[in-house]
């Protein structure tokens, strides 16, 4: 007769590798109580007077740095205009100047010729000032430069052009309607820019916008 052994009972195989460490709850539960409280401070910080005082004097800068090139060719081709009127036309160096300043000028207030100008209509007002109700201003200027400042030197380069006395008339017509409607472009900029100087007491001006 045959004896049988019995075979011991196998180890049950267990895998292998590192412990994994999982990070204790009270840790959680800190990060998630500050990042509250960050939140919380963020949404009732207020920003001091001197904080929007400063704020308003960069935006002050930026818009007459992106808008000063168009300005400043309104400026010289009213004044190109003037003078030649002055002199009742008999120039034709001066006319042909202001033609070529009015000229220039139309194209330089136009955002596909001014990266000034195309950059102004990404600005961004800080949100400090956003109680002033600033952020219409920035549109409103754009809007003053293109079209209706480039429509102003247009029809100053015709009225210096025209050569008979119902080509100037209408051409002084369509100069004195753009006028006015630059004038109430310009308004819009001026009226909450002016409010929001005077509010925080600053010594500075909005930008310089001939017409």
């Amino acid at each position: 007769m045959s004896l049988t052994r019995e075979q011991p009972p196998r180890a049950t195989s267990r895998a292998s590798g590192w412990p994994v460490r999982h990070t204790p709850r009270w840790v959680l539960l800190a990060g998630a109580a500050l990042l509250v409280i960050a939140i919380a401070v963020a949404l009732v910080h207020k920003p001091t007077q001197g904080e929007r005082a400063s704020d308003l004097r960069g935006v002050l800068q930026d818009l007459t740095a992106d808008i000063g090139s168009c300005a400043g060719g309104v400026g010289e081709s009213l004044t190109a205009l003037h003078q030649v009127q002055a002199q009742g036309g008999r120039n034709a160096t001066d006319v042909r100047l202001g033609i070529s300043l009015a000229q220039q000028g139309a194209a330089n207030c136009a955002p596909v010729n001014n990266e000034l100008i195309d950059d102004l209509e990404n600005y961004q007002i800080p949100e400090s000032l956003y109680s002033f109700r600033l952020i219409p201003v920035v549109p409103a200027l754009v809007t003053w430069a293109a079209p209706d400042a480039e429509r102003v030197e247009t029809d100053v380069a015709r009225l210096l052009s025209a050569t008979t006395p119902q080509a100037k008339s209408q051409a002084q017509a369509a100069l004195t309607h753009a006028l006015a409607v630059l004038d109430v472009q310009r308004s819009k900029v001026y009226g909450p820019l002016d409010k929001a100087i005077k509010a925080l007491g600053l010594h500075s001006s909005p930008p310089t916008l001939p017409g």
